[in-house]
């Protein structure tokens, strides 16, 4: 998930994955791509949009963005 030997990052890559599964129900079992899919497109868009997030004073990863752009 991350570039070759950068552990630190692995943290945060496994940390965002969890959240998925827990929060998104994305450790669910998909019998369809299409499906698969949409719900991690759906996941990743909620994650980013809509949930706070404790660490960035809870704001959403698209509003901290648009602060620093």
């Amino acid at each position: 998930m991350t570039e070759e030997n950068h552990y630190y990052e692995n943290a945060m890559v496994e940390s965002v994955n969890g959240i998925l599964k827990d929060e998104f129900y994305l450790n669910q079992v998909f019998t369809d791509r299409t499906h698969t899919k949409r719900t991690a497109k759906n996941a990743v868009k909620l994650y980013n949009e809509i949930r706070l997030h404790l660490s960035l004073d809870y704001k959403t990863p698209n509003m901290v963005h648009k602060l620093l752009a």
